[in-house]
C-alpha cells in the first residue's frame, strides 16, 4: 500500500513542477520577455505643413463714435449691420438751442461789421480834419510872420490843428480796436456753427455699424458712445498657435479659415501679422489671418479656426512623428539591429496635418526603426533586446 502512495505524491510534485515550468515559460516569453515592436522605414512622400490654430474674428480697426457735445437724440439713421461711407449723417442732436446761439453770433458779427464800417468812415473824416487843419496851421504861421495876421490868430490854427492830429490818432486806434473786436465775433460765430454742426453725428470712415448703443430720446453727454463702427477691410482673425507649431510660419503664407457659423465652408486667408510675445500660460502664440477678400458679412467675436500652409517639400525623406523620441537635449529615433535597439539623433523639417514628419539628417533611408506606445518608447535603453511584431 505504500509504493502506490508514493508514487501518487511523487507524481503531484512532478506536475507542479511542470506547472511551474509552463508559468516561468510563459512570463519568459510575455512579460519577462523582449518588448514586442514594430517597425517602419523612411519614406518619400510630398509633405505639407500646416499650422493649425483657434480664436476669434476682430477688426483692426475699430471705432467708437460718440458726440462732442451733450444733447438729446433727435433721429438715428443707420442701425446694427448698415454699411456706412465716410462723412454719412448717422444720427441728429436737438439743434434748436445751438441754432439760436448761431444766430446770435451771427448778429453780433454784422453787428461788429457795421461798428469797424462807422470808425473807417470816422477815421476817414478825421484824417480829412486833419489835413485842412495842418493846411491852415501853415497858412497862417506864414502870415504871421509876415504880421499880416496877428500872433494869437496863427496860434489858434496851430493848436486846432494839434486837435485834429489826437482825433486823427483817436479815430485809428478806434477802427483798431473795432476789427479786434469783428475778429473775435468771426471766431465766436465760427465756434457757434462748429458746435451747430456737431448735432451731426458722421461716420468718421467707410465701415460697417457693429453695435448702436442709444435710440431718439436719450440725452448724450461728450465722449458717450453711440455707435461702434468697424472697418471690413482689416477683419481678420486672432488665433492662437502653439509654440512648438511656429516653425517656419511667417506674414504673407496662405490660410484656410473655418468659422463657427458656416462650419463646411472654407474662406480663403494670409497670415497679416505674427505677435513678438507668447502668452506665458498657455505657451501659444497671436497670429493675425486675415480674408482674401474681406468679408461682406461677419460677426466680431465669432470662434474661428485656421490651417496656416507653413511650407511643402517634394518627394521628402518621411517617418511617422510617433517614432520621434526625446533623449535629453536629442531627438532621435530607436533603430533595430539584429534585434537590438540603437539611438540615433535624427534633424527634422516641416511636420504634415498628418503626423508625417520630414527627416533632413541622421538616417540612410534603410534602417528599421521601432514604434510602439509613447510609455515603452520613453524606457527604452541602448542594446535593449527586442521581438519585431510580424
Amino acid at each position: 500500500m505504500q509504493a502506490p502512495t508514493k508514487l501518487k505524491i511523487q507524481k503531484k510534485h512532478l506536475l507542479a513542477l511542470a506547472g511551474i515550468l509552463a508559468v516561468g515559460l510563459v512570463l519568459r516569453l510575455t512579460i519577462l520577455g523582449p518588448t514586442k515592436v514594430q517597425t517602419v522605414r523612411v519614406v518619400k512622400q510630398d509633405l505639407a505643413a500646416q499650422v493649425y490654430g483657434n480664436g476669434t474674428v476682430e477688426a483692426k480697426v475699430v471705432v467708437n463714435i460718440a458726440s462732442k457735445i451733450t444733447g438729446r437724440i433727435v433721429e438715428v439713421s443707420v442701425d446694427q449691420g448698415d454699411s456706412v461711407k465716410r462723412g454719412q449723417v448717422l444720427a441728429k442732436l436737438d439743434a434748436t438751442e445751438l441754432q439760436a446761439q448761431a444766430q446770435q453770433a451771427g448778429a453780433t458779427a454784422e453787428k461788429a461789421n457795421a461798428a469797424v464800417a462807422l470808425e473807417q468812415a470816422n477815421l476817414q473824416k478825421a484824417q480829412a480834419n486833419l489835413l485842412l487843419a495842418e493846411k491852415n496851421s501853415n497858412r497862417f504861421s506864414a502870415l504871421a510872420a509876415k504880421e499880416l495876421v496877428s500872433t494869437q490868430e496863427a496860434e489858434q490854427y496851430e493848436t486846432a490843428f494839434l486837435v485834429a492830429r489826437e482825433e486823427a490818432a483817436r479815430a485809428a486806434a478806434a477802427l483798431n480796436a473795432a476789427g479786434r473786436e469783428k475778429m473775435a465775433t468771426i471766431a465766436a460765430l465760427a465756434a457757434s456753427r462748429s458746435r451747430l454742426n456737431d448735432g451731426l453725428i458722421l461716420a468718421p470712415e467707410n465701415g460697417i455699424i457693429i453695435r448702436r448703443e442709444l435710440e431718439p430720446g436719450a440725452t448724450v453727454t461728450a465722449g458717450l458712445p453711440i455707435f461702434l463702427l468697424a472697418n471690413p477691410e482689416t477683419v481678420w482673425v486672432k488665433a492662437n498657435v502653439d509654440e512648438s507649431q511656429l516653425k517656419g510660419l511667417a506674414p504673407g503664407q496662405s490660410a484656410t479659415i473655418t468659422l463657427r457659423s458656416a462650419p463646411g465652408e472654407k474662406f480663403p486667408g494670409q497670415v497679416a501679422r505674427l505677435a513678438w510675445e507668447s502668452d506665458r500660460v498657455t505657451e501659444e502664440l497671436e497670429v493675425d489671418v486675415a480674408f482674401t477678400p474681406p468679408l461682406a458679412h461677419f460677426r466680431l467675436g465669432e470662434q474661428a479656426e485656421v490651417l496656416i500652409a507653413a511650407g511643402a517639400r517634394k518627394d521628402a525623406p518621411s517617418i511617422p512623428g510617433t517614432a520621434l523620441v526625446n533623449k535629453g537635449k536629442q531627438r532621435g529615433v530607436w533603430v533595430v539591429d539584429n534585434s537590438r535597439l540603437r539611438f540615433q539623433e535624427v534633424s527634422t523639417g516641416i511636420e504634415d496635418i498628418h503626423g508625417m514628419v520630414e527627416i533632413t539628417a541622421g538616417l540612410a533611408g534603410h534602417e528599421d526603426i521601432a514604434i510602439t506606445t509613447p510609455e515603452k518608447m520613453s524606457m527604452f535603453r541602448d542594446g535593449q533586446k527586442v521581438r519585431v511584431r510580424k
